[in-house]
């Protein structure tokens, strides 16, 4: 799948909207409605647990030619045979990323300011993670929101494709792809949906 095809629609899992389901189960139906990429976000479960889950989730998505990316968890990455890793602006730098990785491993980076899409470290990523766009729920610890405005900004500064993430729903996409972005990185939207395909489809990828 090509880079610009795997970026459109980042499903990034949240084992507290799971609502018991398992993890593998959501990701079948939300990659049936039209995910295209999966990043394994986790930041309670253990070690043994994370890698646990990545193996499965790669077991799922490798015969669907989809990305499973791991957020922060190099080490995860690495031990389930990942296609590659996502990293905040306080996690592992990117250019170490991608040297324990490999050139051929997808690897994003998180961007919240026009200040870090200038920085030199973008160079090393595939994509630039940025947001949130809209204010949301699912990371308490979040930058304040960009708006439109702030994401066209980034867009101007930096040649590298952007998946754009935080308060992203089939009813906004389409502005947010219009400001700039490539692709869209959605949390609660699916994770939380009592039906997955329906919700993935919903943000219709190709519009």
């Amino acid at each position: 799948m090509a880079k610009e095809q795997y970026l459109r629609l980042c499903l990034v899992t949240d084992r507290g909207l799971a609502g018991g389901r398992s993890l593998v189960e959501i990701v079948a139906a939300a990659v049936t409605g039209g995910v295209t990429m999966i990043q394994l976000r986790d930041k309670t479960a253990t070690t043994r647990v994370m890698i646990e889950e990545a193996r499965a989730l790669k077991a799922l998505l490798g015969s669907l030619r989809i990305p499973l990316i791991v957020n922060d968890r190099i080490d995860v990455a690495l031990a389930a045979g990942a296609d590659g890793a996502h990293v905040g602006q306080s996690d592992m730098p990117a250019a170490l990323v991608r040297k324990l990785l490999g050139q051929d491993a997808i690897v994003g980076l998180s961007i919240t300011t026009s200040a870090e899409a200038r920085a030199a470290d973008t160079e090393f990523a595939d994509y630039l993670g940025v947001g949130p766009i809209f204010p949301q729920l699912t990371k308490p610890d979040a930058a304040m929101a960009l708006g439109l405005e702030g994401l066209a900004e980034i867009r101007r500064l930096t040649g590298k494709p952007i998946v754009a993430i935080g308060g992203v729903t089939a009813a906004n996409a389409r502005a947010v792809r219009a400001a700039g972005a490539d692709g869209i990185a959605v949390v609660s939207a699916i994770m939380g949906a009592q039906d997955p395909t329906t919700a993935a489809a919903a943000f219709n990828p190709t519009d």
